[in-house]
């Protein structure tokens, strides 16, 4: 039988307030802390990233398999929190940017489709969880993701 994977991840209290330094198995290092600010991201945007992350890393791997012409993806994502404690993640809404010229609009469905069924571990625990997830998205031209930055 063969050995489960298994990812690693410490947080480490910085000595002041709420702030800690989180370090990864692979050795990377990021800030995190509550409230979430230009200086630390809250835990709970850290989910949303692992999610945003985890698609995207599905969504191109098979966009290049499909022979794309993608040039760029943007993976927006935005959750919706319940009202009472724990506060938990209700609604998520994934929207991916795919920067590219005829990038076939099938491809980039299937993809996401095909991440969102069977690939994504992240956004299965969150359809495990009773998340409801809902994704869209749009292809625009080489230009466009250039200049724009956050959401949009």
């Amino acid at each position: 039988m063969d050995k489960p994977e298994i990812n690693l991840a410490n947080v480490v209290w910085k000595g002041k307030g709420k702030q800690f330094t989180g370090i990864l198995g692979s050795g990377y290092e990021f800030d995190l802390g509550s409230p979430a600010g230009t200086e630390a991201g809250s835990p709970m945007e850290f989910l949303l990233a692992g999610v945003a992350g985890c698609t995207a890393v599905d969504v191109v791997g098979m966009l290049e398999k499909m022979r794309q012409p993608v040039r760029g993806l943007r993976v927006e994502v935005a959750g919706e929190r319940a009202d009472e404690y724990p506060k938990v993640y209700t609604v998520v809404e994934i929207v991916y940017v795919v920067e590219g010229e005829d990038v076939d609009a099938f491809s980039v469905e299937k993809a996401i489709r095909l991440s969102m069924k069977k690939y994504c571990s992240a956004s299965a625990i969150f359809k495990e969880a009773g998340v409801e997830i809902t994704t869209d998205y749009r292809i625009e031209p080489v230009e466009a993701l250039s200049v724009t930055s956050g959401s949009g």
